[in-house]
């Protein structure tokens, strides 16, 4: 019997496995880095070791310091969650050496699966479709376009689609450079890639007695960079002769490796309805939520189970019951190339969550779920993944399962970073998406579209108003005998919108005796103001709108505004700014803090506008900075290592030509280099 539980991981997955665990009256461990040390996964355990650093090679990488910690606390064994040390089989193997009890596959089903190109052979070779592809030296034209992948990792890191052989050569270089950073191997592979292909796998589930289960599929099309953000089970639109053979292959996929635990066999499933194997995850997935909350299983239980040698319940896994969808809230602007957010979570507020962590409760049909790894008043850095929580809808139906889920995060306070909620309402709400045509190329079909009230202008500045009148109801002091003072002249603010092209808004209004006297708004009537809550009467329609001020951040304050139109995010800025802070024309500003780890570009090049100079890796990522401007480099300040802030001075474009002799890019205005991806946690 397992007594106590370490947890090599953090955030929302160790959050998740406590649950359980208390759920079963185990003991848990937690384990934290120096950023992590007042993370609510280190609150909630039972107890906590700190791992001293900073940097996960420091800290949840170092398999020793985390076999020590479990020994320190009197743990008897350790589940790895997912990411970091998850899938590594000699990790796995010194667990077991130490003594421990561990709660995953066999090490030697994760040795066979952990280097793709092995993997595919040992899938061929048990009758499992996979993808190939030629030697690079031996691709022609007729092979375009490719998919180039590290072979000994996933989640996008060192993935790269080529169209063009030319390209062939850098792309492989690329990608070998960022999988031996992310992995230690640079051993990359090609296989053709697959346009409107969809990402579908099966949840399986292994006893040592004999028992294999695949626990229905998923399908995970919905991505940005190679990285999930919306999944569902079951698949839709899947033919059931498919799902069936989809079940099969996992399942012999399993069987060929001696598969023991929680796993996940990935397919990609052509539109002709052919699929083929792309990896195993020998781990449990961040999308298990969707699996639990149709099946009512819980996952998390069942590992701890076969861990202790028990077989499964039954010879099938219960059949799926509705249907559930997942969307990954990440801090992160879609709009500006789905950049990292740092910063801190002011407020986060899911209305009509009934359930955290857990699968759904015994006869519910329908509900709402957060899976989350942070709460209020959490930072967000740069050492580790963007996600900040998992929602999950489930209902009778696949379309009332979207509505819900749609409904919820449109009511969401979510305060202090941008995050991509937006765009996830835009999915759930989209034709497309609810008539199931779901694949890989989604969001390039339909990209980021800003928020409801991004799009609206006149939405926009009433916010900006009720911005301003909450400002006002917070400043207000009463006078004696109820009278108040009423200014001769109209109040002014000045905000600048947050997002893309959000621009300045300005308020002029008067607050009279005979009411609310707004410049810009001559239909609108103020019914009720507080320093938190405004209501509003625009065009005879009553809307209430939610105002919360936080900061001052980078010296702006932050105001949000959340009403039925939409949320806005406002800065205050001063009346009459000071000329000195703002940045000099052709100035490159670090868009958020990381590391330099690439520059290819050097002063006195000439370069074109969106032309890519360098690179910064932050939050698991890699992020490239181009040219604002045609020009030439006159000023480079950023070195590779360098470690460097939001808004950090990195290069300057100026506009005189470059001195003769000197050197001219080979890009042309056209060229540019595929996105890197993020790693799967």
């Amino acid at each position: 019997m397992i007594g106590s539980v370490l947890v090599a991981n953090r955030g929302e997955i160790a959050r998740r496995i406590f649950r359980t665990c208390r759920d079963l009256g185990i003991a848990t461990v937690a384990v934290f880095s120096d950023p992590d040390a007042d993370a609510p996964h280190v609150r909630e355990a039972d107890a906590a070791v700190r791992l001293p650093g900073a940097a996960p090679a420091d800290t949840y990488l170092r398999g020793d310091l985390v076999i020590a910690a479990a020994r320190a606390a009197g743990a008897d064994a350790i589940h790895p969650g997912y990411g970091f040390l998850s899938e590594n089989a000699e990790f796995a193997q010194a667990v077991l050496d130490a003594g421990l009890v561990w709660i995953g596959p066999p090490p030697s089903a994760i040795a066979a699966m952990g280097v793709k190109t092995r993997a595919k052979e040992l899938m061929a070779a048990a009758g499992v479709p996979v993808l190939t592809a030629a030697a690079p030296g031996e691709l022609t034209d007729a092979d375009l376009p490719l998919l180039v992948k590290a072979a000994a990792g996933g989640g996008g890191r060192g993935m790269r689609v080529v169209r063009e052989l030319a390209l062939l050569e850098s792309e492989l270089a690329a990608a070998r450079a960022e999988a031996a950073a992310a992995f230690g191997s640079d051993e990359v592979f090609c296989e053709p890639y697959v346009e409107t292909g969809r990402h579908v796998e099966v949840q399986l589930l292994a006893d040592a007695h004999g028992t294999v289960w695949a626990v229905g599929e998923r399908d995970c099309s919905i991505q940005r960079r190679h990285q999930k953000v919306v999944e569902e089970a079951p698949a839709p639109l899947l033919a059931e002769d498919t799902r069936e053979r989809l079940h099969e292959a996992a399942r012999a996929a399993a069987r060929a490796i001696g598969y023991v635990g929680a796993g996940t066999a990935e397919f990609l499933l052509a539109p002709d309805g052919r699929f083929f194997f792309l990896e195993m995850n020998t781990r449990l997935q961040v999308e298990h939520p969707v699996t639990e909350c149709v099946t009512g299983l819980d996952l998390v239980a069942l590992q701890l189970q076969v861990a202790e040698g028990s077989p499964l319940p039954s010879a099938a896994p219960p059949a799926p019951q509705g249907h559930a969808i997942e969307v990954r809230l990440y801090a992160e602007d879609p709009a500006r190339d789905w950049q990292p957010q740092t910063g801190t979570v002011e407020l986060l507020d899911l209305p009509g969550v009934g359930v955290e962590f857990a699968p759904p409760r015994a006869g519910e049909t329908a509900g709402l779920r957060l899976d989350a790894g942070i709460e209020s008043g959490s930072a967000v850095g740069v050492h580790y993944d963007a996600m900040l929580a998992k929602v999950i809808a489930w209902a009778p139906t696949r379309v009332e399962a979207a509505r819900r889920l749609a409904g919820a995060l449109g009511r969401a306070r979510v305060h202090g970073l941008t995050t991509n909620r937006d765009l996830l309402v835009q999915v759930l709400r989209h034709p497309e998406f609810l008539a199931g045509h779901v694949d890989t190329a989604f969001l390039t079909r339909n990209p980021p579209e800003g928020g409801p009230a991004a799009t609206d202008k006149d939405a926009v500045a009433v916010s900006a108003l009720a911005a301003a009148l909450a400002d006002a109801a917070a400043r207000r002091t009463p006078i004696a005998g109820g009278w108040r003072n009423v200014p001769a002249h109209p109040q002014v603010k000045r905000y600048a919108v947050a997002g893309v092209d959000g621009g300045e808004q300005e308020v002029s209004y008067r607050l009279t005796r005979d009411g609310l006297r707004a410049e810009a708004h001559p239909g609108v009537v103020l019914v009720d103001s507080a320093a938190d809550r405004v209501v509003l009467e625009v065009d005879g329609v009553r809307r209430t709108f939610a105002v919360a001020r936080y900061g001052p951040a980078s010296g702006r304050e932050l105001i949000h505004v959340d009403s039925p139109l939409g949320a806005v995010a406002l800065h205050e800025l001063p009346r009459f700014p000071d000329p000195s802070l703002e940045a000099a024309a052709g100035s490159l500003l670090a868009p958020m803090p990381g590391t330099v780890v690439r520059v290819e570009a050097a002063v006195g090049d000439r370069v074109t506008a969106g032309q890519p100079l360098l690179w910064l890796e932050a939050m698991k990522m890699q992020h490239k900075v181009t040219a604002p401007a045609d020009g030439t480099v006159t000023e480079l300040r950023a070195t590779v290592g360098q470690q460097v802030d939001t808004g950090a001075l990195l290069a300057v474009i100026g506009e005189e030509l470059a001195p003769a002799g000197s050197k001219t890019s080979d890009m042309t205005p056209g060229d540019t280099t595929p996105e890197e991806g993020t790693p799967q946690p």
